[in-house]
């Protein structure tokens, strides 16, 4: 395929029109009156627009392909949930690590929680159950929250983390991330959502 392209250069100096033209591999330059270097290129064929709007179909079409392959929703679920497995992973550790080198001692935040009843880990003190409807298993109550900023002044967490949002918005009053502890000493780290999955949780 031969690509030819035609500038105008135009000098004040001279007042001069003169086009320049690049084919096969060379550059040609002639004046504007010359209508016979003219008449050598007009009959020369180019891209028509059907052809341009095909490309551009084809190309649209293979572009929806890849999208719809890729499935993006289902990817950036995926790492939603990838994100909730790893900080509740991190917050059964710290808890117990904290527990261990405080004798078998939970912090004071967890020691007061009721055995068997599920906590919104958080520092609010009130709507700790308002985004039941967006977890797995529900909070107990309305003032069921557990403050383990605890764990961060003594060095065991850098923060308390919070769920990446997906259906429910969570903050660090109310993070999306739930305690229970049981009559066995067992404790129960949650996930409210979890999307690309079944419920995320750890119990130790």
């Amino acid at each position: 395929m031969v690509v030819e392209c035609i500038l105008w250069y135009t000098s004040s100096d001279v007042g001069l029109v003169a086009f320049f033209v690049f084919h096969s591999g060379k550059l040609f330059m002639r004046p504007e009156s010359d209508t016979a270097f003219l008449k050598k290129f007009r009959g020369k064929s180019g891209f028509t627009l059907l052809e341009l709007l095909i490309v551009i179909a084809i190309i649209a079409i293979i572009a929806a392909v890849a999208f719809v392959s890729l499935d993006p929703l289902t990817r950036f679920r995926d790492a939603r949930d990838s994100r909730r497995w790893a900080d509740v992973a991190g917050l059964a550790s710290a808890i117990k690590i904290d527990q261990v080198d405080n004798r078998g001692r939970y912090l004071n935040a967890i020691q007061a929680m009721t055995t068997g009843s599920v906590y919104m880990i958080g520092t609010a003190t009130s709507g700790c159950d308002d985004q039941n409807a967006f977890c797995d298993t529900d909070v107990a109550n309305d003032t069921a929250c557990v403050n383990l900023t605890g764990l961060v002044n003594e060095g065991y967490l850098a923060q308390v983390p919070t769920s990446p949002n997906g259906d429910g918005t969570w903050t660090s009053g109310v993070t999306g991330y739930t305690l229970m502890t049981s009559t066995t000493g067992a404790l129960f780290v949650r996930s409210c959502e979890s999307e690309n999955t079944t419920e995320i949780f750890i119990g130790r």
